[in-house]
């Protein structure tokens, strides 16, 4: 067990790929740090997550600058995490996208998520000092959005709550491509901490339901076929509902918090332990699983305070 968080050592730099799964759409990734998905319509780019700094996501420009020369108008943010969205004045984009609930959620809890991540996970965040603070909406929606990039139709969707509670996706309905951010992973360990857990299968099942051809997830390689998209629905499911039924077992029969992540990291660990960020998520998967199992239903607010906490309790000698 590890005093420091397990992201701590996590120093090495990651090989990025710069995938096509359509003529209008691209996927930046990097071996299961944080995707971005790229958009190009007739008439401007679309970026779909930004990376964590300025610094980092003027790589996901250079990679957009050699396919077109056309400007990024619009930036869209899944969810509200730091890792995700503080790159976004990089792009000098006109928009901003969200859904109200992730704006609200950047209200409630934007600044300390922020510190929270950057403590867990620092490599994700090179160049901290260009952030100039918290990135904000300049449009938000309930439900559902349509752009249109000239001929290039664009739904952002709400299909229901899973890794937080203002999960967005978009949607290119006749590309049938998916940019589900972290809704789904790919051969990497679902984040629950802010999670809605019970929400989420249903979720999945939802995004199902549109049939996407290729699928851009929230980290893990870009999925260019039906198969691999179904893959990685049904083992960001099967995470989810084993985590959680460990989890539920274990408060039934009394045990304490420490008891049962224990006993879930021993059930979990041959099945998932090769994957991405496996050490680094569960402690906290477990704990929010604890909770919604106990009654509470939204999420608490991880300060970094209560992440070493947390961490301490569950992974420390």
């Amino acid at each position: 067990m590890s005093k420091t968080f397990a992201s701590q050592a996590d120093l090495e730099d990651k090989k990025i790929s710069f995938t096509r799964l359509a003529d209008t759409a691209y996927a930046y990734t990097a071996e299961g740090d944080p995707n971005t998905g790229v958009i190009i319509g007739e008439n401007a780019v679309m970026v779909l997550d930004t990376q964590a700094t300025p610094v980092m996501a003027r790589d996901v420009i250079a990679k957009i600058r050699t396919v077109t020369d056309k400007p990024i108008k619009y930036v869209f943010m899944s969810h509200y995490h730091a890792v995700r969205v503080l790159g976004a004045s990089a792009y000098g984009a006109e928009h901003i996208i969200a859904s109200r609930d992730t704006y609200d959620l950047i209200v409630e809890r934007g600044e300390a998520d922020y510190k929270s991540e950057y403590e867990r996970f620092p490599r994700l965040f090179r160049a901290a000092e260009t952030i100039p603070g918290l990135t904000w909406p300049t449009i938000t929606f309930t439900g559902e959005l349509t752009l249109w990039l000239g001929k290039t139709e664009v739904k952002l969707l709400q299909l229901g709550r899973g890794h937080t509670k203002g999960d967005t996706v978009a949607w290119l309905p006749q590309e049938r491509v998916l940019f589900s951010g972290d809704l789904v992973e790919y051969g990497a360990t679902p984040y629950t901490g802010d999670a809605y857990l019970s929400d989420w299968p249903q979720t999945l099942d939802n995004l199902a339901a549109l049939k996407p051809r290729a699928l851009v997830p929230g980290r893990g390689d870009a999925l260019t076929t039906p198969e691999t998209v179904q893959a990685a629905l049904a083992g960001t499911r099967a995470f989810v509902t084993k985590m959680f039924q460990s989890v539920k077992d274990g408060r039934a029969a009394g045990k304490s918090l420490n008891e049962i992540y224990r006993e879930t990291y021993a059930r979990l660990q041959p099945e998932f332990g090769h994957w991405v960020i496996f050490n680094h998520s569960l402690p906290f998967d477990v704990s929010r699983a604890y909770d919604e199992a106990g009654g509470l239903r939204d999420p608490r607010i991880w300060t970094a305070e209560r992440d070493a906490e947390m961490w301490a309790s569950l992974e420390g000698e």
